[in-house]
């Protein structure tokens, strides 16, 4: 869909522009996207963004099934206030049936791998594959992680999907501020079961 030297052109060009005027130019590209989301903290700001431009797009949540009943509230607080089209994911097994047999692994056991693959990594190439977005919104930003600081704005997933962070060179405090003039919620009791450190990839991405 884009060659290097056009994704790198783009980051040159919209480096500084909004987050508003990054999303139109991504959907001038292609209407057919998604935007991914798992309510962590600050997602509201992506969904707001995006639904804004595109009221309606479709809103992909993959949901472990091991939120923190605070996420849970939130996700159906900002559902709610912003009239998302929510379309979601989770595990084929439940967790409690997962419970029994392998629990909630370490990153250095050998059953992480196929925990992530069968909370994460399966419910989000199923509705990958059930949606076949050309555009993929999300709320990746510098310094995150090594992999996301070196991706830009737009990149390109490993699937070949053009891949946009609106907020990628936003700060906490630049996001704090947006929530708070666009009136939205912000939740921090989130748990990931996938990752031991903040700071690690989570899969989808890398």
């Amino acid at each position: 869909m884009i060659t290097q030297d056009q994704l790198k052109e783009l980051n040159l060009q919209f480096k500084e522009a909004k987050p508003s005027e990054i999303i139109k130019k991504a959907l001038e590209l292609s209407s057919e996207a998604v935007v991914t989301t798992n309510f962590r903290p600050y997602e509201a700001a992506i969904l707001h963004a995006v639904n804004s431009v595109k009221p309606n797009i479709s809103v992909v949540w993959c949901d472990t099934g091991y939120n923190t009943p605070q996420t849970y509230r939130h996700a159906n607080q900002v559902i709610q206030h912003l009239q998302l089209n929510v379309h979601l994911y989770v595990p084929k097994q439940t967790v409690a049936h997962r419970d029994v047999v392998m629990g909630i692994p370490s990153i250095d056991a050998p059953e992480h791998k196929l925990f992530t693959e069968q909370v994460k990594l399966e419910p989000f190439k199923r509705a990958m594959e059930e949606h076949k977005p050309k555009v993929w919104f999300t709320n990746l930003r510098q310094g995150q992680t090594a992999f996301r600081d070196s991706i830009g704005i737009f990149s390109v997933s490993k699937d070949g999907i053009l891949k946009v962070s609106p907020f990628y060179y936003w700060s906490d405090t630049d996001l704090d501020t947006y929530l708070e003039e666009n009136k939205l919620p912000n939740e921090f009791k989130y748990f990931d079961p996938t990752k031991a450190l903040e700071n690690r990839e989570c899969g989808l991405h890398a």
